[in-house]
Order: C-alpha cells, then structure tokens, then sequence
C-alpha cells in the first residue's frame, strides 16, 4: 500500500511528525495543508491576534528531555525549558531535515474534508480546488478555539480570551483580573503584575502548584526517575513533597484542592506563589457576576477592575468535519488511543490529547502507528469499541469529568500503549 493518498492537515510539531513517519515507511504522496506560510502551527508567534495562542514570554512546560523528538534531539545549547522562538526554530529544522517541506502546501486552508461513496477523502480548499485522497490525518491542534466563560451581568471594561494576549505592556497601570487556575492563567497573572496597577486571579477551585525544579532538576525528569513507584504511592509522596516545599494553599489565601493530584491538568509554575506572597497577585474566589466594571465574587467581596482576561481554555474544533463525523464537544473522545475512529479505518487523528507531559513526542509514536496501519501492517481490531470503552474506563483515564480534561492522558502510560501497539499487542 506504499502508493496510497494521504492528505495530513496542519503543518505544526503534530503534522510533520505525521508526515515524516509516514515518509519514512515509504508512503511518498503525502500532502499537508496549512494556512500558514511557514511550518510550527501554534508556534508561530504573531503580535497581532490570530490563529497562535502563544504570547511574547511563552515557554513550555515540560522539559526539552522529554519534549524533543526521540530521533531528532533539542540543540544542546537549549535552555531547560525553551521559549517560543527556539521551539519554532526547532519545528523548522525538524522539517527541513527530514524532507517534509516538500509536501507542505503553505497559505491553503482546508474548508471542508467530505467522505465520498467509495470511501475516499475529497479534501476542498478555500483556493475551490478538491482532491481525494485515501487516508486522512486530522492535525489541526486544539489550542485555537477560546472557550469563554459565561457570568450573569455584564462587564463593560476590556474582555478578551488568553488567546489574544500577546504582551504584558498593553496593561501598564491597569487593574486586572485573570480567570483560571491553569498555566496560561498563572503565566499571565504573574506577567501583568510586573505592569500593572494590581493584578488579582479568580479560581473556581483549588489547584496544585507544581515548581518547575525539584532538587536541581526539571520537575518531569524528577518525575521519571521515580517512575517505577506504583502510582498512588507516587501521587502520596509528591503530595508531601509539596507542602514542605510550599506549605498548603490556604497559606497563599488560595482554596485547597477539592480533587485529587494528577487528575487534572497540573499547573507548572514557580512564580505564582511568589507573586502573592509578594503582594503582586492577589487570589479571589470564583465570580458571582458582573456589574459594569464591577465584578462581584462568591465570597460576597467586590472589586472594579479595567480588564478581564479569560484563560478558560479551548474548544476542541473540526470545522472542516461535518459533527456526524467528529464532534468531540463532551467529556470523552471516543477514539482508540485518541487517534483511531470507530468506524472510518482511514481516518486518524494526530496530537489530539493533552498529557501530563508534552503531546509532539506522543503524536511521533501515533503517527508511526498510522504509517503502519496505512500500510496493513498493524490489525486494526474487529471490536474496536469495545476496546474503546475499555480505554475510557481505565483507571489511568481516571481524570476530572469536564471538557477541559477530556483529552487527557498519563505520558509515560499512553507511550507504553503506543509501543505496544507498535510491537504487535492491542493495549486495551
């Protein structure tokens, strides 16, 4: 099957791993569609609001140990934690040397991918031109589509989603408020501060902060080191680790966790606790409502403020799939290994989950699955969903019930599954 037609869309660390493995196991006509005009997707930081979420002081959150690509590691000279710029720099070598950029059609966005009577994929791009193809690899990440929040009232100052800030300077001598618990809400709390006449950030509940070092190494390396401690005795321990470090939220006037770690989305910053504890940022409870520039919290207190900024995350967003196909709007993905569909065999999704850990290393080893899958050299199997309830159930998929978490997956055990796969064994 080395002749089959494979269309990838998106042109980010997900797509090019995409179509560098596919490449790689010999499948030549493979076209990737993005609308932007250079390779690394969401790291292309643009001052101006677009399709990029990053902002001028992003960096990652997990370490470039276990962010790089396995064949293709980070540049020695690269920090612990790489910002946007070397990121995208990175993505750009990636692609250059593995060839992919040959296959990229640059500035076409995909408007519509429809399944035809024969089972084909007819790819229509906003250029009006439509092509078919055998197989098609959805990679059009899930950062790009703001989820905001809806409050009773109305507040009349500036109201904007995280996607859209770009820079703390805008904020000078503002009073802000951030909405959020997460690390885009904690990265841009603790960068307004630096600007603003007072910045305050509402949580709906209680999270854990996790630094970004424990004893002189990146908080996952730590992590992996001690990997083969069974998991709640691992979660029991890091645990107590955290409040000797940092002793308990409600030292910081922060809510303690109503849930348990590694449930949700960890929240991987060394600044926020800082920031309050030095009167910088100040934590407020979920909002109650809004009265003009008023906004009013559960807790009965109230405050004026000139700015709101919503780190409320994303929706996850296909609009070029028809909702029959793919309409991922609830608390579960129902995709085998987030990647295979229940009923369309050539039809796979890539870097559509969010680890605790970094998605580009996992989306290389779903798209070496894809390649083989392609190719009839890997099962797909007769009672996939079953396999797919089985995968939902699973204790390690034991993540809060809310959109937010429904992409969510442990890093080290989703790329054992991927391996396994890889070797012959259905995981689930």
């Amino acid at each position: 099957m080395g002749s089959a037609k494979v269309c990838v869309i998106g042109a980010g660390p997900s797509g090019v791993a995409a179509a560098k493995n596919l490449l790689e196991a010999g499948i030549d006509d493979v076209t990737v569609f993005d609308r932007n005009d250079q390779v690394g997707g969401n790291w292309i930081y643009d001052p101006d609001p677009g399709h990029s979420s990053v902002y001028d002081t992003t960096h990652i959150i997990s370490s470039k140990t276990l962010s790089q690509f396995d064949d293709y590691p980070m540049p020695k000279h690269f920090p612990d934690y790489p910002g946007h710029r070397q990121l995208l720099d990175y993505f750009q070598s990636y692609a250059r040397h593995f060839d992919v950029e040959r296959h990229i059609r640059f500035g076409t966005t995909v408007e519509k991918a429809e399944r035809t009577d024969d089972g084909t994929w007819r790819i229509t791009t906003d250029g009006g031109e439509s092509t078919d193809y055998d197989h098609l690899l959805v990679a059009n990440g899930h950062h790009w589509d703001p989820r905001l929040p809806d409050y009773p009232g109305q507040f009349t100052g500036e109201f904007l989603h995280a996607h859209f800030y770009k820079r703390a300077e805008p904020y000078r001598g503002k009073r802000v408020l951030v909405i959020g618990g997460g690390n885009s809400a904690c990265d841009i709390a603790v960068e307004t501060s630096r600007v603003s006449a007072a910045t305050h950030i509402s949580m709906r509940r209680g999270y854990y902060f996790i630094p970004k070092f424990l004893f002189g190494v990146p908080t996952d390396v730590f992590n992996l080191r001690n990997a083969w401690l069974p998991r709640p005795l691992a979660r029991m321990i890091f645990k107590r680790m955290l409040i000797v470090l940092q002793g308990r939220n409600r030292d910081y006037g922060l809510e303690e966790p109503d849930h348990e770690l590694m449930t949700v989305h960890p929240t991987l910053n060394s600044e926020l606790l800082y920031g309050v504890r030095h009167g910088r940022v100040t934590p407020r409870r979920d909002i109650a409502r809004f009265d003009g520039s008023t906004v009013h919290f559960t807790d009965g207190s109230a405050d004026d403020f000139d700015t709101v900024i919503a780190a409320t995350g994303y929706h996850i967003t296909f609009p070029f799939l028809d909702k029959t196909i793919a309409d991922f709007s609830g608390l579960e993905v129902p995709l085998y290994l987030k990647v295979f569909h229940p009923e369309y065999d050539n039809l796979f999704f890539i870097g559509l989950c969010q680890p605790l850990g970094c998605i580009w290393p996992l989306s290389d080893y779903q798209s070496r699955l894809v390649a083989q899958a392609i190719k009839g050299n890997w099962p797909r199997p007769d009672d996939i969903q079953q396999r797919i309830r089985r995968e939902l159930d699973h204790p390690d998929a034991a993540w809060m019930k809310v959109p937010r978490h429904a992409l969510e997956v442990d890093f080290h055990a989703y790329r054992g599954r991927l391996k396994k796969e890889l070797a012959g064994q259905h995981a689930f």
